[in-house]
């Protein structure tokens, strides 16, 4: 049951993270979201959990960290592909 509610936690952290880097117009990208969102909750919920000092427990600084670092995992992903874009 906790590896469901991590799931959904990540995908709601990536779609929220491209709802603040803004909303593409052809809606949210959940496999980014996804991917994003489970990655940047494992990365920047871990690192800023473990540097307020909570350790693993579910705190709201794990919650915030979770979101911000699938905002910095969505925003690198979108640069990225822009990148390669326009490379062409």
């Amino acid at each position: 049951m906790l590896i469901l509610a991590i799931i959904l936690f990540g995908m709601i952290a990536g779609a929220a993270a491209q709802l603040l880097l803004g909303k593409p117009a052809r809606g949210i990208d959940w496999p980014l979201a996804f991917g994003a969102g489970l990655i940047g909750s494992f990365v920047g919920g871990l690192l800023i959990s473990l540097l307020a000092g909570d350790g693993v427990d579910l705190k709201p600084s794990g919650l915030i960290g979770s979101i911000l670092g699938a905002v910095i995992v969505t925003a690198g992903w979108l640069w990225f592909k822009r990148r390669g874009a326009t490379a062409q």
